[in-house]
């Protein structure tokens, strides 16, 4: 398994904003794309902060969703949303997944 953690800033007053992106995002989503899990947060003391944890089958998985196509023309509305809502670019930090334990 793969993982990408992407931590941004909201700008003031979008702090309630992330279920509609997630929404949009979840209207490109195809099948077979490798996404296991996708995890939208916020902070409980500092609500301008977001972060978005997102797990693949694979990296490869993963890096050929970003390049697809069709997954490109259908994020338009997602990306416009993402510049209307966010405090500047995204941060990504990709993670190998060691172990999951899910009681």
């Amino acid at each position: 398994m793969w993982a990408q953690l992407i931590t941004t800033r909201l700008k003031s007053g979008h702090e309630g904003d992330l279920p509609r992106l997630e929404d949009e995002l979840r209207k490109v989503e195809q099948p077979g794309s490798g996404l296991i899990r996708s995890l939208v947060m916020q902070d409980q003391k500092d609500l301008s902060r977001a972060y978005i944890l997102v797990v693949f089958e694979s990296q490869e998985k993963a890096r050929a969703r970003e390049t697809d196509p069709k997954r490109q023309e259908g994020l338009q509305t997602a990306r416009a949303l993402m510049a209307e809502i966010f405090d500047g670019a995204p941060e990504f930090v990709d993670l190998t997944v060691v172990d999951e334990f899910t009681p």
